[in-house]
């Protein structure tokens, strides 16, 4: 069974914030560990700041795919071309820009 995705619309957790063909991850919050459909969701839905992943927590399970539910590392989410390496979907590349509001370690390497 798929966890719950808060704030997705759809199956394949796309939110109302980013719905497009390639937004089809959804994102564990350190904070609180539930997945939110992204950043925005969580600050409409969680009333409390979100808290970032270290670099120690790369291998937490915090991505979903919204494809086939596959739950990812951090570190195979990052290393995955933006496809998943379970169903092979494509993964939104624009999220990239937003990995400094998730991962404390991002655009540090």
């Amino acid at each position: 069974m798929r966890p719950l995705v808060i704030g997705a619309i759809d199956a394949q957790t796309r939110c109302g914030h980013y719905h497009g063909p390639t937004d089809v991850i959804a994102i564990k919050f350190k904070c609180c560990n539930a997945y939110y459909g992204c950043y925005f969701c969580h600050e409409e839905a969680a009333g409390h700041p979100p808290a970032k992943w270290e670099d120690a927590d790369r291998q937490a399970t915090a991505v979903l795919c919204g494809g086939c539910g596959e739950e990812l590392t951090i570190d195979a989410y990052l290393n995955s071309g933006y496809v998943c390496p379970g169903c092979g979907i494509a993964f939104n590349p624009r999220c990239e820009a937003h990995y400094p509001l998730y991962f404390e370690f991002a655009g540090k390497e």
